[in-house]
């Protein structure tokens, strides 16, 4: 999944469109005598906004209320019937051990991408082949789905391609200087720097998207910046190759957010995400041959070879895309069964488990400044999330209230409305 500082900002967009498509299922086609009272709409912009969605879910699925309503009453077959009278089995019983089964996949693949990635790139340095490895092994395993049917291959046309290019180009930049950031510096210090993303997605929503940002959001993310600070100045594996690419991929998934918000269509997310990374894959080839070509083709896989054996090597390349590829998967199914503030701290608490356990794994040395300057990034990270997540939900109610009160039905507070000042 690229570095997976990198892709839980990914992850993080899948979560606002899950909530989209929880808000609009969840509201009652009611008339508006139906309640005497009006609640306000709350428009409050979020610096996420432009993160709803991005490469692995593009489908808002939203039903208009009447629509809703006619669904439901909609006669149902005698065969689903007799499905639902079934007892529940164990897994519908014990919800909560499912969740948390998630939540320990999420983290365990997490964990075991970075250090594993991470160890490819001490013995064979070569982040713009690597990235293409993950899309390659990705793109495999979409393929052998579609054969399988698991699921079956959505078509697509040539003006869904140019919906899903930009995404899929910022997709591929910052997965691409996402590695290369990890190979520079220890792993610890690049998702230490991952931490800024809340705040250029904060100023991309301000100045870009021209949507106001409330004013403690903005406060939240200054220990962020001032705890990334911190740590760069003291951080012993600082150079500043790992430091730009890293920027660098913050500014791209920023702005890959923003065009997942134009590219919305009616495909499920399985097929979405194979068509981006089949294209992200095509855009990463050419730099990973002009830029790393020549040197692999003289030295690179000799040396690596001599290093760790052939073995070794094609099954490391191989573990790290499937991990990462397993990764995407397994984020994008536990930010379905949670609330947007289960999943804000669960985010937070997975970027330390991946800089602990690195720094464990890797004996990394960090001075006291970096330390501190690290707990300072990631507890501003925790409050900016928290924040968030508790104004997504003050929307989320009021956008259930009006849409009680069949007010997305009328012109005047039309759907489009709704979701532009809404979102």
């Amino acid at each position: 999944m690229s570095a997976l500082g990198a892709l839980s900002g990914g992850a993080a967009g899948v979560a606002g469109l899950l909530r989209l498509r929880r808000q609009a299922a969840s509201a009652p086609a009611a008339g508006l005598a139906s309640s005497p009272q009006l609640p306000p709409l709350k428009c409050a912009a979020v610096p996420d906004a432009g993160q709803l969605v991005w490469g692995r879910q593009l489908r808002p699925t939203l039903l208009l209320p009447s629509q809703a309503a006619r669904k439901q009453q909609a006669p149902r077959p005698p065969a689903a019937a007799a499905e639902e009278a079934k007892p529940a089995g164990f897994l519908d019983k014990y919800p909560a051990l499912v969740t948390g089964f998630f939540f320990f996949m999420w983290y365990f693949l997490n964990v075991i991408f970075n250090i594993l990635n991470k160890k490819i790139y001490n013995y064979f340095p070569y982040p713009y082949f690597v990235s293409a490895i993950h899309l390659v092994v990705g793109v495999v395993y979409c393929l052998i789905s579609w054969s399988l049917g698991l699921p079956k291959r959505a078509p697509v046309n040539a003006g869904l391609l140019k919906l899903l290019f930009p995404v899929a180009l910022c997709h591929a930049l910052g997965h691409v200087t996402s590695n290369v950031s990890f190979a520079a510096v220890a792993v610890s210090f690049a998702h230490t720097i991952k931490a800024l993303e809340p705040f250029f997605n904060a100023a991309a929503t301000q100045f870009i998207l021209g949507q106001q940002v409330p004013l403690s959001l903005w406060l939240s993310l200054a220990p962020v910046v001032i705890g990334v600070s911190m740590a760069s100045l003291t951080e012993l594996s600082f150079n500043w190759t790992g430091f730009i690419n890293a920027m660098i991929s913050n500014i791209s998934f920023t702005y890959r957010s923003i065009y997942s918000k134009k590219a919305m269509t009616d495909m499920d997310s399985t097929n979405v995400y194979a068509y981006i990374s089949i294209i992200a894959l095509i855009v990463c080839i050419p730099p990973a041959v002009i830029f790393e070509g020549p040197q692999l083709m003289q030295h690179g896989f000799k040396d690596a070879i001599a290093k760790v054996g052939v073995q070794k090597l094609v099954s490391d390349l191989f573990l790290v895309g499937l991990f990462y590829h397993l990764y995407n998967q397994v984020a994008t199914n536990t930010l379905e069964r949670v609330a947007p503030l289960t999943h804000a701290v669960g985010n937070v608490l997975k970027r330390v488990f991946v800089i602990g356990f690195s720094i464990i794994v890797f004996g990394n040395r960090i001075t006291t400044q970096t330390g501190i300057g690290t707990c300072i990034a990631i507890a501003g990270v925790a409050m900016y999330s928290y924040i968030k997540a508790k104004i997504e939900e003050e929307k989320r109610v009021s956008f259930n209230s009006w849409s009680s009160l069949g007010l997305l039905n009328k012109p005047e507070y039309g759907w489009k409305h709704a979701c532009t000042h809404h979102y």
